[in-house]
């Protein structure tokens, strides 16, 4: 008796320990007949399904439920199998596209809600507000005003760790539900808020995208991408409490995407005594051509021998000594 995989859909076998227990079974040949309600069920999809066939008409097992007895052996058996399993793969597609359309034009609506950000709250009647408690509010301001000022999200976390400032956050299940909890705040965090376009009033639908390449099995959260909110299915302007406007949003959004060190970026000046610390890209330099490689160093006790070989001054493994780099209409010696 094989009682397992409650709640599991039959999609996939990842994840579901009795029918590859199943498989096992009948791949030691310790299995004669299979029963159960509808074979069908066993599997929704084609490749997990064949697989259990190929096994079964190996090792002469067969499969029966109350419409009858098969054996996967012969073609007309064969055949009848492999048509029930490819219909109720179909099934299932076709149940997701009818929920999937259900959600989008409600999504279209702008009336399609899951957990609310940090910052606001679900009204009874669907729609989000603005969490009430005047303390949450300033809190959640407090991570926009600074970034403007600071400029990255690092500093705006430092920001917050010296002033020993707290997330607020709601609870979403469990005894605490809906009660306000302050947590320590995280770069990612900080990071997701200032990408959300929630914040500036706009409602987005399709924003995480499922990239099956990158899917872990057995982890149905995995293989998400994040789009920009002008790429998303749905996108609404003015439906949700704003707390910065769309231009500082998108502003916001300039300024983290330029603090990335890859390809064609500015990046973010960085500290210590190299010159032009994380902004140095492509420099001429008179006795060796320029390069394509960012200064990336960062701490104190940077020679100008580290400077001139990430400005493409070398030969080999040799930098080439007392060199003199023509910079800001000036002679400045190595």
């Amino acid at each position: 008796m094989i009682d397992e995989d409650p709640g599991h859909t039959g999609t996939s076998a990842a994840g579901r320990v009795g029918f590859q227990r199943l498989l096992a079974e009948v791949g030691l040949n310790h299995v004669g007949l299979i029963l159960g309600i509808e074979m069908s069920r066993l599997a929704r999809c084609c490749k997990d399904w064949y697989q259990l066939l190929e096994l079964c008409a190996v090792f002469q097992t067969l499969l029966a439920d109350q419409d009858g007895r098969y054996d996967p052996r012969p073609y007309n058996d064969r055949l009848r199998l492999g048509l029930k399993g490819t219909l109720r793969e179909a099934e299932v597609h076709l149940l997701r596209q009818r929920m999937s359309q259900g959600r989008l034009n409600k999504a279209r609506r702008g009336a399609l809600f899951h957990h609310p950000p940090i910052g606001h709250i679900r009204l009874p009647s669907g729609p989000l507000a603005k969490d009430p408690d005047e303390q949450v509010q300033t809190v959640v301001q407090m991570i926009f005003e600074p970034f403007e000022q600071l400029g990255s999200i690092n500093a705006v976390l430092c920001y917050w760790v010296r002033r020993a400032i707290r997330l607020p956050i709601r609870a979403l299940s469990g005894p605490q539900s809906g009660q306000l909890e302050w947590q320590r705040p995280n770069r990612q965090t900080l990071r997701n808020l200032l990408h959300h376009p929630i914040y500036a009033g706009v409602y987005t639908w399709g924003r995480r995208e499922v990239d099956g390449r990158r899917k872990i099995p057995g982890r149905p959260g995995t293989g998400r991408t994040v789009v920009a909110p002008e790429q998303c299915l749905v996108f609404l302007k003015d439906r949700c409490p704003a707390y910065i406007t769309w231009d500082q949003y998108e502003k916001n959004r300039r300024t983290m995407a330029d603090n990335q060190l890859r390809g064609e970026r500015r990046g973010l000046a960085r500290e210590g005594e190299a010159l032009l610390g994380g902004l140095l890209l492509g420099v001429t330099v008179a006795v060796a051509g320029g390069c394509s490689t960012r200064d990336t160093s960062r701490g104190p006790g940077t020679s100008i021998r580290t400077f001139l070989t990430c400005a493409g001054v070398t030969r080999g493994t040799m930098a080439v000594p007392r060199a003199r780099l023509w910079w800001a209409g000036s002679w400045m010696p190595s």
